[in-house]
């Protein structure tokens, strides 16, 4: 069904969910998975334009992608990781169509209605900006061998 998997992490706690799921869909179809970061501080944003060295948030955001990508690989999947810098939707976009993914799958918070309108939110943009399908799945919740989602977190924290 799908051939290559893009994950667009937080570096937080509502990753655990999303890569929880990307496994198990990942070997049940035999995909890989490509890991994304969008670091989006100021060195982040301009490194390439001004041409200025790696920030320690950044070593940090790479550092984590690699350790999600390694246990990815320790499971038995192919993975691999990249650290992008800017606009969010529009660098998981353009990741997402560069390593010719078929499945965009993202973590999401649940704010609700009024916080994704005052605040916006990544995965909606992201949906309404690509054709590849968008996969979401609440942080904070697990799947479980019986089918019945396991919480990891304590409702309202992230």
């Amino acid at each position: 069904m799908y051939r290559r998997i893009l994950v667009p992490l937080e570096n937080s706690r509502t990753d655990v969910a999303i890569l929880e799921h990307v496994k198990a869909l990942a070997t049940h179809c035999g995909a890989s998975v490509v890991l994304i970061h969008v670091a989006d501080g100021f060195v982040a944003r301009n490194f390439h334009s001004l041409e200025l060295r790696e920030s320690e948030e950044m070593r940090a955001d790479r550092e984590y992608l690699e350790r999600c990508a390694e246990q990815l690989e320790g499971a038995g999947l192919e993975a691999d990781s990249i650290l992008a810098g800017g606009d969010p939707a529009q660098e998981i976009t353009k990741a997402a169509e560069a390593e010719q993914c078929d499945l965009i799958a993202m973590a999401v918070h649940g704010h609700g209605l009024v916080k994704d309108i005052l605040f916006g939110s990544v995965a909606n943009e992201v949906r309404h900006r690509t054709r590849i399908p968008v996969l979401c799945v609440r942080g904070g919740v697990l799947p479980t061998p019986h089918g019945s989602p396991a919480i990891t977190s304590r409702p309202g924290t992230s």
